[in-house]
Formats: C-alpha cells, sequence, structure tokens
C-alpha cells in the first residue's frame, strides 16, 4: 500500500477545522475540538513508536500489560458520560469491559485466529484494541442513557430495556448496512493491499461478531451489575 505524504494528509485537517468552527459557535467549546485532534494526532504518533517497539521485542507480559492498559483507560473514558461517577461506577464499568472483552477476544485468539505465539503483538493489540473500544463506547452509551432514565423516574426494568435498545442501535445498524452501505474498515484495508475480497471478508465477519458480542455481553454485565445495586438500596 502507498505511503500517504504529509502534505497530503494535511488536506484532512480541513473538514476537523470547519465542524470546530460551527463546534465553537453553537456550543460555545472554542478549544474542544482542536484539544481533540492534537491529541488524536499525538496518541497516534505515540502509539506508532509503542507499536513498532512491541512488534519488534513481543512478550506475553508485555502484551499483557498493554491489555491492561487498554481495560483500564477505557474503563476511565467510558465513566466521562455519567454525572454520577465514582469508583463503584468505575468498577461496574472496568468489570463489564473486562468480562466481555475477555472473553471475545480469547474466542478470536485461541479459537478462530490461534496466532503462534498468541501474544504475538501484530495480532493480537490491534484486535484488542477494536475489541475494548466497541465495548467501552458500548458500555458508556447504556451507561449514560440508563442513569437518565432513572433520573427521570423509571425503574430499573424499563431503564434497562431502554438503554439496552438505544446502546445496541449501532450495532444491529451496523449489521444491516454492511456491504450495502459500507465497506468496514478492515475489509476495506485488506482489500487496498491486495487481499482477495473473498478472504478479507472472512476476517469481516470475526471483527463484527466480535464487535457486536462485546458490545452485548458488556452491556449485559453492566446491567446485571446495576440490577443487584438497584436491589440493595431498593
Amino acid at each position: 500500500m502507498q505511503t500517504i505524504p504529509i502534505v497530503n494528509l494535511l488536506v484532512m485537517l480541513l473538514p476537523i477545522c470547519l465542524v470546530g468552527v460551527f463546534y465553537a459557535l453553537w456550543l460555545g467549546r472554542r478549544y474542544e475540538v482542536g484539544y481533540a485532534a492534537l491529541r488524536m494526532i499525538a496518541q497516534l504518533l505515540l502509539v506508532g513508536y509503542v507499536l513498532t517497539y512491541i512488534f519488534d521485542h513481543s512478550s506475553s507480559w508485555l502484551s499483557l500489560g498493554i491489555l491492561l492498559l487498554m481495560i483500564v483507560v477505557s474503563s476511565a473514558i467510558a465513566l466521562r458520560s455519567l454525572d454520577h461517577g465514582g469508583w463503584q461506577a468505575y468498577g461496574q464499568i472496568l468489570v463489564s469491559i473486562l468480562i466481555a472483552g475477555g472473553i471475545n477476544l480469547g474466542l478470536v485468539i485461541f479459537v478462530v485466529i490461534q496466532p503462534s505465539p498468541w501474544y504475538e503483538g501484530r495480532v493480537l493489540i490491534p484486535l484488542a484494541g477494536m475489541i475494548f473500544a466497541n465495548g467501552m463506547n458500548a458500555v458508556s452509551l447504556g451507561a449514560e442513557r440508563y442513569e437518565k432514565e432513572r433520573d427521570g423516574g423509571f425503574n430499573h426494568v424499563d431503564a434497562r430495556s431502554h438503554a439496552f435498545r438505544a446502546a445496541m442501535i449501532p450495532q444491529v445498524n451496523s449489521f444491516l448496512a454492511v456491504g450495502l452501505v459500507s465497506l468496514p474498515g478492515m475489509m476495506t484495508g485488506q482489500i487496498l493491499s491486495g487481499v482477495s475480497p473473498l478472504i478479507a471478508v472472512r476476517y469481516q465477519v470475526m471483527v463484527m461478531a466480535m464487535v457486536f458480542g462485546t458490545a452485548g455481553i458488556g452491556l449485559i454485565t453492566y446491567f446485571l451489575l446495576e440490577g443487584r445495586k438497584a436491589a440493595t438500596t431498593a
């Protein structure tokens, strides 16, 4: 795949600037988009160097340390969506992402792909990133909606139903749209790199299954924990 020149890449900052202007005008937050964009670039540059080191010095302890960092950070980011946070809420989110991500990552690594060794950084880290990021987004959406529903007077069961459905809408929509409306990122990247579309399809099915499963199991775990909390405080 051809390398993108830096000058060409800078062109893609123009849409970000446009959105940033309206973000400031409509929301009054003048620096949020700019800060987020700069942080995105800095983080990707950093992770590029880190991944290069990991790929060259692969070890089980290093890979497990990266996975732990992903879980801790993704849980902290998901907690930002809640008005009533705290350590208990953080613990529930962390457990939810850990269980959902662990199940799906384990299936992908030890059953589906079976890389040798299992901690091969080029395989484990990118897949774990997709899994934990999607688990984070789903739990974040579900937890935020659940909190709003509970604050609005709904009981646990009704709030859970509304929140679970809302958080799963993006996942279900992606199933319905794939191949007809969109070609997902992993499949597109493989095709651009010369992989047969039929092979790329297999990997994309795996990715979409693990993403959907992580989102669903993460939400289920979170709402089960919320149910226990609601029962003890009733």
